[in-house]
């Protein structure tokens, strides 16, 4: 028996509902073996951030050699990174292992609760280290805002950062709509067509995490065999009925119910 496998880069929250937690979980839900390697740990709950521990860029590494000399990965996701010294290391792995293929890459910079994930200075190293080695990049609206240098607000200001975005070196553009205040339209790029993955929005407190789900499912799908737009749209799907079905886990921001197909 053959059993898809992915791996998620990407900080720990300990309060489960985002991060290398909401990852794994994601990928249990579509039927992935998943693997980890934690590159922060964060004092984290519904409320907010209180505090971040950056593991060394060398053990981040190590951990990648780790995995990947071992089980290898159908695809990845890369999420919280920090600093520039382990995006660095992670992109330098990554490229010593040949997983150029399948990497979504969330570039998460703020937290739901608006503290910062990603230092100023480690965008730069961002850009031009792991954008190129990406299958596609998912930004929200203030993550496209900073990779792209403009406003966006609209749709078509989506599809101008997509546009952008994809001449930063991604092979693929997601720019997501989650924060649209009309709908919750994802745009994306390729460098010919334009893609809309629409869906109607939720009136929801339970949206904590929703990136970091959202790269993941995609992810998984892509492990499974999905092209990159029916694995966006599958993803879609379950990030809304996840969304749809949240519950108040603290009190702050609401949970996703990542199983939602079981309980």
């Amino acid at each position: 028996m053959t059993v898809p496998k992915a791996l998620t880069i990407a900080g720990s929250d300990s309060g489960g509902g985002a991060g290398i937690q909401a990852d794994l979980k994601t990928f249990s839900a579509f039927r992935v073996f998943g693997m980890s390697v934690i590159t922060a740990v964060t004092a984290q709950n519904s409320l907010g951030v209180q505090g971040i521990f950056n593991l060394p860029p060398e053990f981040v590494g190590r951990q990648i050699d780790s995995v990947l000399s071992d089980f290898d990965a159908d695809a990845v996701k890369i999420g919280m990174l920090s600093t520039a010294a382990i995006i660095g290391e992670v992109a330098e792995r990554l490229s010593a292992h040949g997983r150029e293929g399948r990497i979504v890459l969330d570039p998460v910079m703020i937290a739901k609760s608006g503290d910062p994930l990603l230092q100023p200075q480690a965008r730069a190293a961002l850009v031009k280290e792991l954008l190129p080695l990406a299958l596609v990049v998912t930004p929200n609206l203030h993550e496209a805002e900073a990779l792209a240098g403009m406003s966006v607000a609209t749709e078509r200001d989506m599809e101008e950062a997509a546009r952008r975005i994809l001449a930063l070196g991604p092979k693929n553009v997601l720019v997501k709509g989650g924060h649209l205040r009309e709908t919750a339209t994802d745009i994306l790029w390729n460098g010919r067509d334009l893609t809309r993955f629409t869906t109607v929005r939720l009136d929801s407190t339970s949206t904590h995490g929703t990136g970091c789900t959202f790269a993941s499912a995609i992810a998984a799908c892509l492990a499974r065999g999905y092209a990159l737009r029916d694995a966006i749209s599958e993803a879609k799907a379950y990030v809304t009925a996840a969304i749809r079905e949240g519950f108040q886990a603290g009190r702050g921001v609401g949970a996703l119910r990542h199983f939602v197909a079981s309980w």
